[in-house]
């Protein structure tokens, strides 16, 4: 069963029967993929987001999103009968993946247009017991579900609370991916009872390939591949990996890993994201992580709440520098004089950021990931 546009429909419906009058952008995709699997369609063209090069086209066959499906349901324990949620676009490989594994489980789909909040408008009374989040809406929903922690909640927002905790605690599994989790959005996460993932992957493995546990007992930094799927390192250090949802191919990424005994690894950051300053290799996502957590321990430095990146820019003397992209308006002088100085304090020689530039707004990609390369070239536009 699938539930658009505010009612169930049965899937036999769905292929045969006509569009449903007034659907969304959402609503349009589904049916259209819909009826293309469960027409029998053999292979399916995929577009990439775009955050890590130019957005392409990726065709995969219906055996490898068959096979993605079964090692996430043997992964997570998901079974015939439960009820997902898809509220990514089904144009991209995530939110597509959710509608296979519907069909290839047996599960039953809610599906809602994508946005910030994707609970809001639910009824009552519809379980969730699966749901697949972007960084950006699992903030949203932790924002309102955690609130009347605080005690200053309204009696109205005391109860919204009270309902998002309620129906996030009661799911079986929550996958977080498509970005990396800050440590504030990881700290949120570990209020929950339900046990959410970190997934790792691409379109090019169907979506995820591993999955690193966020919260609970079992909660850890190393992502853990799917069943079925092997990794290793090339020279550099960056991760390759087969299994059935490549078609048996390896698969060579540019993602430097710290590769375990057992298969799994932790994640370091973009082979292409590493910033050679006077010799230095500055990784990245090393400094925009420790900027996370200043910005939350530090509301002071007016960074929280605020999108940023780190990039290198190119310096006569260094060959590149590091520099701090942050979007909207400019930080005070102190407060750029205490972000600096506290990070020379937390951050290894040469890696804390001896620029910083501001944005009005960032690009961002179709799915709404802050599109680098477009952002820092809009910088430079006179």
């Amino acid at each position: 069963m699938i539930w658009l546009e505010g009612r169930w429909h049965e899937e036999a419906t769905l292929l045969a029967g006509p569009a449903i009058a007034s659907a969304g952008e959402q609503t349009q995709a589904v049916l259209r993929f819909a009826r293309a699997w469960l027409g029998g369609d053999e292979t399916f063209e995929v577009r990439t987001s775009g955050s890590t090069g130019a957005p392409k086209s990726i065709r995969l066959t219906r055996s490898q999103m068959e096979a993605s499906a079964r090692a996430t349901a043997a992964a997570l324990g998901l079974e015939a009968g439960m009820t997902a949620l898809v509220c990514l676009p089904v144009q991209y490989i995530a939110g597509r993946m959710m509608l296979v594994r519907g069909f290839v489980l047996g599960l039953n789909l809610v599906v809602v247009e994508p946005s910030s909040d994707p609970l809001a408008g639910l009824p009552d009374d519809l379980t969730i017991d699966f749901a697949s989040f972007v960084p950006l809406q699992m903030k949203t929903l932790l924002d309102i579900a955690l609130a009347s922690d605080s005690g200053s909640c309204f009696p109205e927002a005391a109860a919204r609370a009270l309902a998002y905790r309620r129906r996030l605690d009661a799911m079986r599994a929550i996958l977080v991916g498509g970005a990396p989790v800050s440590p504030t959005l990881e700290a949120q996460i570990r209020h929950l009872v339900a046990p959410v993932y970190h997934t790792y992957g691409m379109t090019e493995t169907a979506t995820h390939v591993a999955l690193r546990r966020l919260n609970g007992p079992d909660a850890s930094d190393r992502f853990a591949p799917l069943p079925g799927v092997e990794t290793g390192v090339d020279a550099r250090g960056c991760l390759n990996l087969r299994g059935p949802m490549t078609a048996g191919v390896l698969l060579q990424t540019n993602d430097l890993v710290e590769l375990q005994p057992d298969g799994s690894f932790v994640w370091i950051g973009r082979w292409d994201n590493v910033i050679n300053s006077g010799g230095v290799k500055v990784h990245v996502e090393q400094v925009e992580s420790a900027i996370e957590a200043l910005a939350a321990e530090q509301p002071e430095l007016g960074m929280a709440q605020r999108r940023f990146f780190v990039a290198g820019l190119p310096d006569e003397r260094l060959g590149q520098q590091v520099a701090l992209i942050v979007e909207g308006a400019p930080l005070t002088e102190d407060q750029e004089m205490q972000l600096r100085w506290a990070l020379s304090q937390t951050l290894p020689r040469h890696h804390a950021p001896r620029q910083i530039h501001y944005a009005a707004r960032f690009v961002e990609t179709p799915t709404g990931k802050i599109e680098r390369s477009s952002t820092l070239k809009m910088l430079h536009q006179p």
